[in-house]
């Protein structure tokens, strides 16, 4: 059998692991955060023609992951509050929590729902890995492709959020594939490969408004050809043409991406009420006006919410900072990295550095020069605009960026090669190395299931998750299963959960109760309790509970905490925190928690609850302003 067929054989082997290995992880979760406004919000899409609901976020991952629910007949009601009360953006993006939750688990099985709607982000994650192993093999041949897949399907990261209906692995998977049709269109801008690039530019500003970053790509992806030429880029001033002509095609691409997207955004809003300022009730030409206007106007809100709120506190490293901060991406790059792909990034670039010293001639093919320029500058900007946001909240927004840094590796089986020319008293050795670097990548895949989520390398040197990361690098609300297998295992009829996220856990932990890990009451004393372990330093200040004997479930996502006989006074040694330190959960003016699961209770009360959060917000501005 050709070699080539051989390593095609191993790739699809390698995807079936990551497969089994990430799909095998996500049934074992209960819904997260994000997927309870996800999941409601792409089924109201297809069954109703409607994007009122998450707004801002584009459609296309909702729509994927409702597909088959919507395919089986899932159960959604739009006769309630939830629904009409929910025509403007804010009361909608109150109301898209409830309706989530009742779609999950109310009105539907909470598991069946889950796992169908997950099944296409898996798929589509899968896609992704081919799509890389496709891409390193142009670059690094057939054993650089199997190098690059080796360690995607071995990261945590992709495998934990690989299969949750979110936006990052699916910007990720359009992400590569206009990078690729950028390559081509810098190489040839014909008609085709304009088609290309439109599809793919439409297909990630569908996804999520990072999409924006691919137009700096391209900017600087020009830019770079004036102090250093790419295959076929002719000399002055034929050079100035040539580039005119991309720049034309970029042009072409970008309107023709411009129409799917207005398309896209037009069918699914077509039974949306009117909301533009001006337009609505005043008569039928303006309804007209109004109906053709909603797609950008639906886009250009979900835009601004999301610059207004890009700001955001974040914690690492023990701290809480009010705001992101640089070094945010790069240490969570260091500490939730396998370590063998953390080894092969040293080894490449060490070997690299060798070759530029020795002057070895490129590894890189010459026909696919311009694809390799493409991703290093790709690099070079999405993690740029990474680092300097202020958006720092989790790694999985750093996927992009992640998956260019893992086909950098794709040439070092060639640069190894020269190395065997160069010196080969190294070859087997380094050989060796980067061979065993590569397998402990799938090592440490296989050791960490099914809990991907709290995953940290030893490079912690000891210190515990919740000192080191938050928010869904360590707890996501996916955990509620393994608290119930810990009750039943203890025979618990009454269990404090003091859980990172709004949704009712009832659903998967029917004798669970919200509870608050800083101020318990003298009836918890001697009980069991549960909280997540964002909630110890971050969302809470429950530092005070693990002196007392605990046990970590899913991994160390969560923790159940014993209760001492008698608990001390607030403030008191071995006791809660004082009043004055308690922290509010993601730092709101209210208990987020308590007004979400209300709502559930009692949809009905949607309308007085929104007037009160903006009587709330109306008081802390004037207050501000004083």
């Amino acid at each position: 059998m050709p070699i080539r067929s051989v390593i095609s054989i191993l790739a699809l082997l390698l995807l079936a692991l990551m497969f089994l290995l990430a799909g095998g992880a996500a049934l074992r979760e209960s819904v997260t955060i994000d997927e309870v406004a996800h999941i409601g919000a792409g089924v109201s899409y297809l069954q109703k023609l409607d994007l009122r609901y998450n707004e801002e976020h584009p459609p296309l991952a909702k729509v994927l992951a409702a597909l088959p629910l919507v395919m089986r007949g899932i159960h959604a009601d739009y006769s309630g509050v939830m629904w009409s009360a929910s025509r403007d953006f804010f009361p909608a993006y109150l109301a898209e929590w409830v309706f989530g939750e009742y779609v999950v688990t109310r009105w539907n099985s909470p598991q069946s729902t889950l796992a169908w709607a997950r099944l296409p982000m898996l798929l589509l994650t899968i896609a992704l890995g081919w799509l890389v192993f496709v891409c390193a093999r142009r670059l690094g041949g057939d054993w650089g492709g199997l190098l690059c897949l080796g360690v995607y399907v071995s990261t945590p990261v992709f495998l934990v959020f690989g299969p949750l209906v979110l936006t990052d692995i699916a910007i990720t998977f359009f992400s590569l594939l206009a990078l690729l049709a950028m390559a081509r269109l810098w190489d040839r801008p014909d008609r085709k490969n304009t088609l290309l690039m439109a599809l793919a530019l439409a297909g990630a500003v569908l996804t999520k408004f990072t999409a924006a970053i691919l137009f700096l790509v391209f900017i600087a992806v020009a830019v770079s050809t004036r102090w250093r030429p790419i295959a076929g880029q002719p000399a002055k001033p034929d050079a100035r043409q040539w580039r005119r002509l991309r720049w034309r095609a970029m042009r072409k691409a970008t309107l023709w991406a411009a129409l799917v997207v207005y398309a896209v955004y037009f069918l699914l809003s077509w039974n949306q009420p009117l909301n533009i300022p001006g337009l609505a009730g005043h008569g039928p030409l303006a309804a007209l006006l109004g109906r053709l206007l909603m797609p950008p106007w639906l886009f250009l809100c979900g835009l601004a919410f999301v610059v207004i709120t890009g700001n955001r506190a974040t914690f690492i490293l023990g701290h809480a900072y009010p705001h992101g901060i640089w070094f945010y991406f790069p240490v969570l790059l260091v500490l939730k990295s396998p370590p063998g792909f953390l080894g092969l990034l040293l080894a490449a670039l060490a070997i690299a550095g060798i070759g530029k010293r020795l002057r070895w001639s490129p590894v890189i093919p010459a026909a696919f020069a311009t694809l390799w320029r493409v991703l290093w500058v790709s690099l070079v900007v999405f993690a740029g605009v990474c680092i300097l946001s202020h958006f720092d909240v989790s790694f999985r927004h750093f996927t992009t960026p992640l998956v260019l840094l893992i086909l950098m590796l794709a040439p070092l089986p060639r640069l190894l090669g020269r190395i065997r020319t160069a010196a080969p008293k190294w070859a087997w050795a380094s050989g060796a190395l980067v061979v065993l670097l590569g397998a402990s990548c799938l090592v440490t895949a296989v050791r960490a299931y099914p809990y991907y989520f709290p995953y940290i390398n030893p490079l912690a040197s000891g210190h515990p998750g919740y000192w080191l990361v938050n928010d869904s690098n360590l707890d996501w609300n996916q955990a509620l299963p393994e608290v119930e297998r810990f009750t039943r295992q203890h025979g618990l009829k009454d269990v404090p959960l003091d859980m990172y996220g709004f949704s009712d856990s009832t659903a998967f932990v029917p004798q669970s109760r919200l509870w608050d890990c800083q101020a318990p009451s003298a009836a918890d004393a001697g009980q069991w309790a549960v909280l997540s372990a964002n909630m110890i330093l971050d969302g809470h200040n429950c530092d005070w509970l693990m002196q007392y004997p605990y046990e970590p479930l899913a991994g160390g996502s969560m923790f159940a905490v014993q209760l001492p006989a008698t608990i001390p006074p607030a403030g008191a040694s071995g006791g809660p925190p004082p009043v004055a330190a308690r922290r509010i959960f993601l730092g709101l003016p209210f208990e987020m928690r308590q007004v979400f699961q209300g709502l559930v209770r009692r949809p009905e009360d949607l309308p007085k609850v929104l007037a009160d959060m903006r009587a709330t917000w109306e008081k802390q501005m004037q207050a501000k302003k004083k």
